[in-house]
């Protein structure tokens, strides 16, 4: 539904009204409520990669008995030192067996239940074994070489909460509680666009005045590694109700809409005004102060997002993953992380004062830490990403970076 007071397109870019990347993100997260997401199970084995949708508490202790830490003997430390009369043996997978009497022993391995009458392990190494004795020449501490019971998890313990991005140490922890079925957030579903009428597919030769679409598969890995179902979407036309009736429809099949292309402020930049013309709120954003990827477009229709990308395919991703990764953090249950690198300038870097940059490097190991060398930054290249590490950002303050300062380099998802 269109919004009864639209924020209009500006016809220019007002430098002194654009905000900050992070402005930018706080004031859209500020006006647009995000619905949660849903939540669905799902097996185990599929559950990698996914944000855990409940807190997970344990069902018993763990281990359920006290047990073993070494292969050795487990004898009652207070016959220590002294000679033991090895008794019995405890094996893997089946309960510890007799009482131990005082004076006894009984083989055990790493991992076995502890017999009652026993409360400390002697390793192999540390006793001597003459037949069906063994000696312990030195005193043992009452619980040495013994788990307890409940050393690792408690009944009743969360021990994997809720948000928290499922990895394979949490499904070796959810298959030792017995979660086969695991609940989870449902992915986010993304419609994503490219617009322009230059674009052809990748598999078509151009024609004079045309380029292929790198922007859609670039742009849907990047959201595919954000955790989105990417619904990829035929190319807008530059034609005002193709755009609005294919928005339109996106918004009410998805949870967000992506679009590449034709969110500035030309005649033939269709995005704003159908933005503008279907969507309740509309544009809340329009233009950031930020270099590459100033006509970044953040809006909604209701509580789905709309992000307006620049076409330039370096500004396309870099404004996805350095800007807009909050709102598909907020889709999926849980913020998008990044991996970061320190690294040292290998050459000076500058930027803009007052203005956000974003400045591709690509790293050189150099045995230390290692060289991050910047990359000239040229939005209309397809090429850049692919060339860099991930990029350095250089706040509003900053205007130049000396050779050998020490920067944290911002690694492209997925890598």
């Amino acid at each position: 539904m269109p919004s009864a007071n639209p924020v209009l397109p500006e016809t220019r870019f007002a430098a002194e009204r654009l905000l900050p990347p992070r402005q930018a993100i706080v004031a859209f997260l500020g006006r647009v409520a995000i619905a949660p997401p849903a939540v669905e199970r799902v097996a185990l084995d599929a559950a990698l990669g996914r944000v855990l949708a409940e807190t997970i508490v344990a069902d018993g202790d763990y281990p359920d008995a006290p047990r073993s830490g070494m292969d050795g003997f487990a004898i009652d430390s207070k016959g220590a030192p002294g000679t033991f009369e090895i008794v019995a043996e405890v094996r893997m997978g089946s309960a510890a067996g007799r009482l131990l009497a005082p004076g006894s022993a009984s083989r055990i391995p790493t991992g076995g239940i502890l017999p009652a009458g026993a409360d400390a392990v002697v390793p192999f190494e540390e006793a001597r074994v003459a037949g069906d004795a063994v000696a312990v020449g030195a005193a043992v501490a009452s619980g040495e070489n013994v788990i307890e019971r409940g050393a690792d998890m408690r009944r009743g313990d969360a021990v994997v909460r809720a948000g928290r991005v499922v990895r394979a140490g949490e499904i070796g922890v959810l298959a030792t509680l017995g979660a086969t079925f695991v609940p989870v957030y449902r992915r986010p579903r993304v419609a994503l666009f490219s617009s322009g009428d230059e674009l052809v597919e990748p598999g078509l030769r151009p024609k004079p005045g045309q380029i292929r679409d790198s922007n859609r598969y670039a742009v849907a890995a990047s959201l595919r590694a954000m955790g989105a179902e990417v619904v990829q979407h035929p190319t807008l036309r530059d034609e005002e109700r193709e755009f609005e009736a294919a928005l339109t429809r996106a918004i009410a099949e998805c949870d967000a809409v992506v679009v590449t292309g034709g969110s500035s402020v030309g005649a033939r930049d269709r995005l704003p005004h159908a933005v503008a013309a279907i969507a309740d709120p509309g544009i809340v954003v329009h233009g950031l102060r930020v270099k590459p990827g100033k006509p970044t477009l953040f809006g909604a229709g209701g509580s789905r997002p709309i992000v307006g990308l620049p076409g330039n395919p370096t500004s396309a991703l870099l404004m996805l993953e350095a800007v807009a990764a909050p709102i598909f953090g907020a889709l999926r249950g849980a913020p998008i992380t990044v991996s970061q690198v320190p690294a040292r300038l290998a050459e000076p870097a500058r930027s803009r004062l007052e203005w956000t940059w974003f400045v591709p490097v690509w790293l050189e190991d150099d045995g230390g830490l290692p060289a991050a060398h910047p990359l000239p930054l040229r939005s209309f290249s397809v090429s850049l990403p692919a060339r860099a590490d991930g990029y350095i950002v250089m706040e509003e303050g900053d205007e130049e970076w000396p050779a050998g300062r020490l920067v944290t380099v911002h690694r492209f998802l997925g890598g």
